[in-house]
């Protein structure tokens, strides 16, 4: 059963959206939101990016490097950091590497 621990964003860890949240874009805002019931979160572009690579097959460090090969810079604290508060939101659940 996937973790919902805000810690086990560790780069083993295997994020996907939890089961009543969507990534979709938002043709109005002309973003990508994630849809959870009662609530809408506007992402960026990198957010974006970081979640729709969490598909519960790839581990924290495979998306990493995956966000390496499309940008510049990428900062793999602020991306567990990130998938940390989405975790803590229950928004993203992360399973054992």
């Amino acid at each position: 059963m996937p973790s919902t621990s805000p810690t086990r964003t560790d780069d083993a860890g295997r994020p996907r959206l939890a089961a009543h949240v969507r990534l979709t874009f938002d043709p109005a805002r002309q973003r990508h939101v994630l849809l959870a019931p009662e609530t809408v979160t506007v992402l960026n572009g990198t957010g974006a990016a970081v979640l729709g690579l969490c598909d519960g097959t790839r581990t924290v460090a495979e998306i990493v490097a995956c966000l390496r090969d499309r940008y510049d810079t990428v900062a793999a604290d602020e991306v567990r950091a990130f998938l940390g508060r989405l975790v803590a939101k229950r928004c993203v659940e992360v399973g054992d590497g």
